[in-house]
């Protein structure tokens, strides 16, 4: 079976937090390299702006102040200069995207996953500050949401309540360091890109070209079986892969197999997880009743016919 590339990304609705988790030698038991193309107050800068466009939306959730990318490499990787490996990884996305970029060079606790986390931002610095004032008072309310008029922020004694704010005319009522969200970055099409270009990049580096990775097709019968984290049901995916390979050489459509995976699969586990949240036992039996109803179709394919009178 091929082995497939794997390039997983995430939102970040906390990027200072996480910039200390990973780049942190007392958090981290086997970090090996760290590399930023911009300092802490530009990502401080990006958390406070996120955080007040969000709040002054009045969009429900958690805001998003940034995205990462998690790349694993493989074991070969280790063989090679590790702030090298980290620069060049995090400069090909620094160059292609402009946005800027911090970024770590792990091993998980048992020394099993060589890997990348790239925390990027969404948005770039403008070239100059984007600075607005006040032409006549300006009336937030406890939410930070702008509202028309000073009755509307007023209590019943006539005062202004407690956490909403006047911004008096001639004085600055908002200011943007950064240009607004670019929403490819949210994209399947983008994702799709950065798992070719780094797939191709990981390539570069693997002489043999049956160790070459590939970019996995999740449209294909297979379930993919790399996962950065802990209770990953690794086994259980491989015994489904390989029961799909069967089913394929049995002489059973593609199609029946897909339908297969997608509703006694992906239908179940996403029902689960609404209700019941990542359960990796749960998930499990899930794969494998699934894996024993495609067994049961092998079984019929294989079957000598009934003879006829």
């Amino acid at each position: 079976m091929a082995r497939h590339s794997f390039i997983q990304m995430s939102k970040l609705p906390n990027v200072k937090g996480r910039i200390s988790y990973i780049t942190s030698h007392a958090r981290q038991e086997n970090l090996y390299a760290t590399y930023r193309t911009a300092d802490n107050e530009f990502w401080s800068n990006l958390a406070r702006e996120s955080q007040q466009e969000f709040k002054r939306s009045g969009t429900e959730g958690k805001c998003i102040e940034a995205r990462e990318l998690i790349i694993a490499l493989p074991e070969v990787y280790t063989k090679y200069e590790p702030q090298e490996v980290l620069e060049d990884f995090t400069e090909e996305f620094h160059r292609r995207y402009g946005v800027e970029c911090v970024s770590a060079l792990h091993h998980n606790k048992r020394k099993t996953n060589y890997h990348i986390h790239l925390i990027f931002s969404e948005r770039k610095l403008l070239p100059e500050p984007d600075i607005k004032i006040a032409t006549r008072s300006v009336f937030y309310d406890e939410t930070g949401k702008r509202v028309r008029t000073k009755k509307e922020i007023t209590g019943e004694d006539g005062q202004i309540r407690k956490g909403c704010t006047v911004i008096k005319k001639g004085e600055v009522y908002e200011s943007h360091l950064f240009t607004v969200k670019d929403d490819k970055f949210k994209s399947e099409p983008f994702l799709r890109e950065v798992k070719e270009i780094y797939t191709d990049l990981i390539n570069r580096h693997i002489a043999d070209p049956e160790q070459q990775l590939k970019v996995f097709d999740k449209n294909s019968v297979y379930l993919p079986t790399k996962k950065i984290g802990k209770n990953n049901p690794k086994a259980a995916r491989q015994e489904w892969n390989r029961t799909a390979d069967m089913a394929l050489l049995s002489g059973i459509e593609e199609t029946k197999i897909l339908e297969i995976k997608k509703e006694e699969i992906h239908q179940k586990a996403s029902q689960s997880i609404k209700e019941k949240g990542w359960l990796p036992t749960l998930f499990r039996s899930i794969i494998g009743r699934a894996k024993e109803l495609l067994q049961s179709l092998i079984r019929e394919k294989d079957m000598p016919p009934k003879p006829t009178l």
